[in-house]
């Protein structure tokens, strides 16, 4: 779905100051209203116009702050660390799946403020046991992952 798309949408179920974050399904915007009633209006109509059963992740800037500022992991240019946006008590079910799987060298992952960081060589996301479950049908629906640099890109969105 084309961006300029998603932000029409959000204009058109009552949102302001709608901008979205290059390609990366992310849409930065401002409402009075809290995050239950945005999901509900927004999921209602990005289902409505795209025909799809969407499923939406709200994040106010505080999160997002928390999500950036948590990080554990060093940044590097060998690693993509990922942090993942999901429904409450994801980042333990995210855990137990991750410990399951057989990991590459230096592939990690921590808890830290009930959010799930996955730390994976680059050029191995796709390619890692852990990656392949990410794609699981039981979990597709209560989870999204974004590389930590997005939440990097999406703070600076909302402070412009």
């Amino acid at each position: 779905m084309k961006m300029t798309d998603v932000c029409q949408v959000f204009r058109d179920a009552g949102m302001q100051d709608v901008r979205s974050i290059i390609a990366s399904g992310n849409i930065v915007f401002s409402s009075d209203k809290n995050e239950i009633e945005l999901k509900l209006i927004l999921e209602k109509s990005m289902s409505a116009y795209f025909s799809y059963d969407a499923v939406l992740f709200i994040k106010s800037e505080r999160d997002t702050v928390l999500y950036w500022e948590s990080v554990p992991f060093e940044k590097t240019t060998d690693f993509h660390i990922y942090a993942f946006v999901g429904d409450t008590g994801i980042e333990t079910v995210l855990m137990a799946e991750f410990q399951d799987a057989t990991q590459n060298t230096n592939e990690s992952a921590e808890i830290v403020n009930h959010i799930f960081y996955w730390q994976v060589p680059k050029g191995n996301t796709l390619d890692s046991a852990f990656g392949k479950i990410l794609g699981k049908k039981t979990l597709r629906d209560q989870f999204t992952s974004r590389n930590i640099n997005t939440f990097e890109k999406v703070l600076k969105k909302m402070n412009s």
